[in-house]
């Protein structure tokens, strides 16, 4: 087939889509405009992948940026793209906005309502990257708000995640029993957060150690703190200590405190090493960790003696 029979063709076809359709006012809405407006959608739509791949694939080789600045710049120019790609979209198809003046208000607004919390999360994700209070690889507290998740673990520890993503509706935190939560930016922006990894990585933990009263006291607290120090997640400096805290029914209190620098490997499993530690010491040295106990003592009540033997 000759180049004039290809061009006649496509002519007749185009003719044949653009028959089909139905006026709105003096606005033409054919099968034609149709097709156009997909071809051209997905072209741009492609068009604009293909450039933020090239655009992340830059900015990843850019050393002198952080994560937090590359997210901002991507979601910046994503944005950008977006809108550029609309505004060429709408030219190349020739639409003319005036004739669908009353439309896209009533359309603007209502997706304007809808579109309010997404556009609002949205905002707030680019203001945390902005002011850089909260990036990925952080370790926040997810627990202290019923929709930020469950409360702190049994034994006080409070329930952490590490922020794996800064979506542009939420932020995915995953905790360490593995569950994901996706948090919406607004409600960090709002409510109080509690980031570890703000100004430090390192975190102080906290141990409630009770001694019976009738031990050495000063062995028990060397015992304590070289368990501590044993420890390879422990930091030297500042260096583990123990303190009594308080003269309990049960025994003499201490708190054992001491420095890591890696919240997201969890805390409950290095205060269980050093629980497990503590007790093997204090059981080769005869040190007792007092128990609940409680004695009665009957007043008024008559004395028989002594309880007689059982036999057996």
């Amino acid at each position: 087939m000759s180049g004039g029979g290809v061009r006649e063709s496509v002519t007749r076809v185009v003719e044949a889509m653009q028959a089909i359709g139905l006026d709105v006012g003096s606005y033409r809405l054919s099968l034609y405009g149709l097709f156009s407006t997909i071809i051209v959608a997905v072209l741009l739509w492609i068009g604009v992948k293909l450039v933020m791949r090239a655009i992340k694939w830059l900015l990843r080789r850019n050393t002198q940026i952080d994560q937090a600045q590359r997210l901002l710049t991507e979601k910046l120019i994503a944005i950008a793209l977006a809108s550029f790609a609309l505004l060429l979209g709408i030219d190349l198809l020739g639409i003319d906005l005036t004739t669908l003046a009353v439309f896209s208000g009533a359309a603007g607004l209502a997706i304007g309502f809808g579109l309010q919390k997404t556009v609002g999360n949205l905002i707030a994700g680019i203001i945390l990257l902005m002011d850089r209070s909260i990036q990925p690889g952080d370790v926040i507290v997810v627990g202290d708000a019923a929709s930020m998740g469950a409360g702190p673990l049994p034994g006080g520890v409070p329930n952490v995640g590490r922020v794996a993503k800064i979506g542009v509706r939420a932020v995915n935190v995953i905790t360490r029993d593995g569950k994901k939560h996706l948090i919406p930016n607004e409600l960090l922006m709002t409510q109080p957060v509690e980031n570890w990894s703000y100004s430090s990585r390192d975190v102080r933990v906290r141990m409630r150690v009770p001694v019976a009263y009738e031990c050495d006291l000063r062995a028990a607290q060397a015992i304590i703190v070289e368990v501590a120090k044993a420890n390879p997640r422990i930091l030297a400096d500042p260096a583990p200590v123990v303190w009594i805290t308080a003269f309990s029914e049960r025994g003499v209190e201490h708190e054992l405190r001491f420095w890591i620098s890696d919240p997201e490997s969890g805390l409950g499993n290095i205060q269980g090493e050093v629980f497990l530690g503590i007790w093997e010491r204090f059981r080769d040295a005869g040190i007792r960790i007092p128990y609940p106990r409680t004695d009665l003592r009957m007043v008024g009540a008559p004395d028989e003696g002594p309880a007689p033997a059982s036999g057996r």
